[in-house]
């Protein structure tokens, strides 16, 4: 994989041939507008995939920011 690849279409977030590559989910998902999800979202599906070592390192992180999220929703007063 060249360089350029690596910078804007990592395999671990799907390569850009793959229609399920994270940044087009995240997109089609409209969660580009909320971080929290949208990191959530790319932890859960670069698990284990970026480096195997670290796949409950990145799905701790998914649960992080999904308990981020719930937090400031419950603060809003949020529907929960």
């Amino acid at each position: 994989m060249n360089m350029e690849d690596m910078v804007n279409h990592p395999a671990h977030y799907g390569g850009k041939d793959d229609p399920y590559e994270v940044i087009k989910v995240i997109e089609a998902w409209e969660l580009d507008r909320d971080f929290y999800l949208a990191n959530a979202v790319k932890y859960i599906a670069r698990a284990g995939k970026k480096d195997q070592a670290k796949e409950i390192e990145d799905l701790e992180k998914a649960v992080f920011y999904l308990r981020y999220k719930i937090g400031r929703l419950r603060k809003k007063g949020g529907m929960i």
